[in-house]
């Protein structure tokens, strides 16, 4: 199959599954990019349930080749801090990271973003790992039985992604002025998140910018208590040997430059 052939078998499934959709289909362009877009829109949007065999193959051959046509960016290749070379900061799609582990900002059902599309971090990394993130959270959260609180982790495969894991915590939704227990629970977020990746012996952890954007932590104090709450981490011995602190936008990379 070339690409808009493995798009269109895709999309023949997912509408199958989820046939409310099909008037809505018809409106997307019938080009390459517009019926990716419908691909990511369905994907987004199909609650979790067993997967086909042969949607999941043709799946991973059109992600990996994503991936691989983004570019894979190797995490002990970027440049340290100059205060500490444990630190980097990195600013770009993370994606493309391949650390042993990234940091995924999830909402409490930890399933992803449902919206088609949105542009949140939760719904780039699920739309570029595949389906069976959705399924895998949906086995963890079943067997919880009750939402994911703020400020705990989470641990599951990174499937299509060049990170072999992705840690799953929920941040903070700051409503008005920051209180204690929003700076308490950003901490924990980052403790949390390295706390288990140790716990299962790995070495690179790439955070995203935790509870900022949807969720109104201001930029700054949210960066002041990431690097703070890694570099009291990092004191105590652990098998994280480095911690990447990746933002999307100029305001954040600026306010990371000055901290680190």
């Amino acid at each position: 199959m070339n690409r808009k052939e493995q798009m269109q078998f895709l999309i023949k499934i997912l509408l199958e599954e989820l046939p409310a959709y099909r008037i809505q289909a018809e409106q997307f362009r019938k080009d390459e990019t517009g019926q990716r877009r419908l691909l990511r829109s369905l994907m987004n949007v199909r609650p979790p349930m067993p997967l086909r065999a042969d949607f999941l193959k043709v799946q991973n051959v059109l992600l990996s080749a994503e991936r691989e046509e983004k570019g894979v960016i190797d995490a002990d290749e970027l440049p340290v801090s100059l205060t500490d070379p444990r630190l980097v900061l990195w600013q770009g799609d993370i994606t493309r990271l391949k650390a042993d582990a990234i940091v995924d900002a999830d909402n409490s059902s930890l399933l992803g973003c449902f919206c088609p599309c949105h542009g949140c971090i939760d719904n780039a990394i699920h739309s570029a790992a595949g389906l069976q993130l959705r399924d895998e959270c949906n086995r963890i959260m079943n067997a919880q039985g009750y939402p994911e609180p703020n400020g705990r982790a989470k641990l599951t495969g990174g499937y299509n992604l060049p990170a072999p894991y992705i840690l799953h915590t929920v941040g903070p939704v700051v409503q008005g002025h920051v209180t204690q227990e929003n700076r308490a629970d950003l901490a924990s977020c980052y403790r949390s998140c390295l706390a288990l990746a140790a716990e299962h012996g790995l070495e690179t952890v790439a955070f995203c910018c935790i509870s900022t954007g949807e969720y109104h932590f201001p930029n700054k104090e949210a960066a002041a208590i990431a690097v703070q709450t890694v570099k009291e981490f990092l004191k105590e011995k652990t098998s994280i040997r480095k911690v990447i602190f990746n933002v999307f936008k100029d305001i954040d990379a600026g306010i990371y430059r000055e901290l680190l």
